[in-house]
């Protein structure tokens, strides 16, 4: 039966991964029981050494031990995990292994012979100096393992992280692990962590110090490891780094950021859009969630920058079906295989097509029956639109036609169209046809209609297509030059995420006829956006 045992046992282990690391783990852990036995009684007799007597007395302890603590090791799953990521986990296991183990040992002992000559402390000592052998070389290598850049590290380029929160925590923790970075210093403004310490790395000072700091540190790199920063802190930041000539680099936004795995390998350059617009609003979550949970929803330009971002938004409240509509293949493609894959139980429809064609919305109503829409496809560059009119009246005056004249008799609980501040006394032809598109969808709204039909209108939106800034990263990218035609041309800014959140916000609340223009902050002079997105690049406005 035991031979039966031990061939079955064995075999489990092979097929578990056994391999020479985990049998050398196993023999380590083996090996300490002896030795804390003995250690536990010459504790008791001040460390004399009396080899005889002692081995008379421990013998049934002993023997006894290195039986059952093997089986208690392997009940327990020490093996389970890796020495490189010991962890609390590992270490309660560690703790039940022994103790456990422990109790049958001194149970069995005190059954074969009451134990004469032993003395009842060693009982208690020696499964405390057992989990010390066992634990502590454990934590050492992890600790070895995650400082192993730390020596003789002289060509790994020295970071200091700003940010000593949560995920600074997390970040210094991947960079002592993986490497490619190594973090010497880190900053915050919280004076209760000034002086501590994350993973060794000291919190040296408050942000403002940060020059002086990269000078005595002889800082290679900058790392901004505060994604629910406000913009201004982020632009202090870099201004910061700018005057110590040092580049800077941020984790992922909170949009961006969906879990903290690998921040090291995550780290990206400091675009505009960090650094403009402003601080998030929290939107209504319980009355957006009422909007779309298990809800059909039509999202039309929904490979476009405002058309995905809706797309995303809406996919994180599991709506029933989610219909992704837009004539750009490409853009299409893009969304359809970053949501396609996406499984919340909602059912995602990407449409090849066009709202002009009235042929294929009546085909997408009748066979989805969305519940709100959301109208975003619209042609948007200016100068474009100046020598293609006929193109703008067709799409964001005719199509807005099609889409809502559907919505109306299909009976659709909420429109909502994506407007711009260009509609307001406008100049040019988006303007003029976005205008058009706004008072086509006031004048359809009526008492007692069923669908609520709600115009959102915001000026412009950081990245997205008609935005200066692609423009202006275009140009950069060029060698230059970047074209300003006015030196006292403002503008107001609003990040994509931002501009998404909001219309839906103004879906779910709106009660239909009413236009809801987004506040956009402070507005920005142009010439200073385009030094500041000279200077992200590395480069000096003017002198370069």
């Amino acid at each position: 039966m035991l031979g039966l045992y031990s061939e079955r046992g064995f075999s489990v282990i092979v097929c578990r991964g056994f391999n020479k690391r985990r049998f050398f783990a196993f023999l380590h852990d083996v090996g300490w029981v002896g030795p804390s036995i003995i250690l536990a009684y010459m504790v008791r007799y001040n460390l004399e050494w009396q080899p005889q007597e002692m081995f008379s007395d421990l013998a049934p302890l002993l023997a006894i031990g290195l039986v059952i603590h093997p089986l208690s090791y392997w009940f327990f799953g020490l093996y389970r995990g890796v020495w490189r990521f010991a962890s609390i986990p590992d270490l309660v296991r560690i703790i039940k292994a022994v103790v456990i183990g422990g109790v049958f040992t001194v149970f069995l002992a005190i059954a074969h012979n009451r134990l004469v000559g032993v003395p009842r402390t060693t009982l208690l000592l020696y499964p405390m100096f057992l989990m010390i052998g066992i634990s502590v070389p454990r934590l050492f290598y992890r600790w070895f393992k995650d400082h192993r850049f730390s020596f003789d590290a002289t060509d790994i380029p020295r970071a200091l992280i700003v940010g000593a929160g949560t995920t600074g925590e997390l970040l210094v923790r991947d960079l002592l692990r993986n490497g490619g970075l190594r973090p010497v210093a880190i900053l915050d403004d919280d004076r209760r962590k000034l002086g501590s310490e994350l993973h060794g790395v000291r919190v040296c000072d408050k942000i403002a110090q940060l020059p002086a700091v990269v000078l005595q540190e002889d800082i290679d790199l900058v790392v901004l490891a505060m994604p629910g920063a406000s913009h201004a802190a982020r632009q202090k930041v870099v201004e910061l780094c700018a005057q110590a000539s040092v580049p800077c680099r941020t984790i992922p936004s909170v949009e961006e950021l969906s879990d903290a795995a690998d921040l090291g390998a995550r780290l990206r350059e400091v675009e505009i859009e960090d650094l403009l617009g402003r601080d998030p609003v929290a939107l209504d979550e319980a009355k957006l969630e009422e909007l779309l949970l298990g809800k059909n929803v039509l999202v039309t330009g929904a490979g476009g920058s405002i058309g995905s971002e809706l797309c995303r938004q809406v996919s994180r409240f599991s709506p029933g079906c989610l219909i992704a509509l837009d004539s750009c293949e490409f853009n299409l493609y893009r969304i359809d295989q970053e949501l396609g894959k996406v499984s919340d139980g909602s059912r995602w429809v990407p449409v090849l097509g066009n709202v002009r064609d009235n042929q294929k919305l009546d085909y997408l109503f009748k066979q989805y029956r969305p519940d709100v829409v959301l109208h975003a496809a619209a042609y948007k560059h200016v100068p474009l639109l100046e020598t293609n009119e006929a193109e703008g009246v067709e799409t964001n005056i005719f199509g807005t036609r099609n889409v809502l004249q559907h919505s109306l008799d299909y009976g659709v609980e909420r429109f909502v169209l994506v407007s711009t501040d260009k509609a307001v006394n406008p100049c040019n032809v988006m303007g003029a046809t976005k205008r058009v598109a706004e008072l086509i969808c006031s004048d359809a709204q009526s008492d007692g209609l069923k669908t609520k039909i709600i115009v959102t209108r915001f000026g412009n939106v950081l990245g997205s297509a008609g935005s200066v800034v692609p423009l202006f990263r275009s140009q950069i990218e060029k060698g230059g030059p970047v074209t300003v035609t006015d030196p006292e041309m403002t503008r107001y800014f609003m990040t994509i995420p931002e501009a998404s959140g909001l219309v839906l916000q103004a879906a779910a609340q709106g009660e239909g006829g009413q236009t809801y223009v987004l506040q956009m902050g402070e507005p920005v002079r142009i010439i200073d956006l385009a030094k500041q997105m000279i200077r992200l690049a590395g480069l000096e406005p003017i002198e370069d």
